[in-house]
Formats: structure tokens, sequence, C-alpha cells
């Protein structure tokens, strides 16, 4: 997963989405607000609802991080919550 600061961006939060931990390419882009929704690529039916329950429970990191109030990638990686 990679989550980013809006930047120069003219869209709004959205999350790429890769098959490994390290990132060599993403397979799908996904917007976060206001609905979880593939833009790009493709997710099983099956990740894009495992995806959705993940964003549900670090959307205010995420959306926080994108907005410039969380400054430091390193410390919006330590506020994101796991699945159960």
């Amino acid at each position: 997963m990679y989550i980013s600061e809006k930047g120069r961006a003219k869209h709004d939060v959205r999350i790429k989405v890769s098959p490994a931990p390290r990132v060599r390419e993403f397979v799908a882009t996904v917007s976060v607000r206001p609905d979880v929704r593939v833009i790009e690529g493709n997710l099983t039916a099956n990740d894009l609802a495992l995806l959705d329950k993940w964003i549900e429970l670090n959307r205010n990191v995420i959306i926080r991080y994108w907005e410039g109030d969380i400054l430091y990638t390193e410390g919006a990686l330590a506020a994101l919550v796991p699945l159960p």
C-alpha cells in the first residue's frame, strides 16, 4: 500500500495498492473519499472488501497525512492500525 500527502495533486485522497510489501508495481488505485472504489487497475471483490475494512480503520490517519496534519511518513506509519 502506498499513501501520500496531497502535494500538487488535483484529485482527492487515494491509495495505491501493491501485491507485495516492496513496491515494484501497483495493481490498483483506490479512492478513499467519499467512497472506497477502484479508480484504476483491478482488485478482487475479496481484496477490495479487505481494503475497505482497512481504510475504515485508518481513514483519519490517511486523510490527516494527505492534508499535511501529520508531517512525516514515520508518524503516519506508526499511527496505522492493521486488520485484526
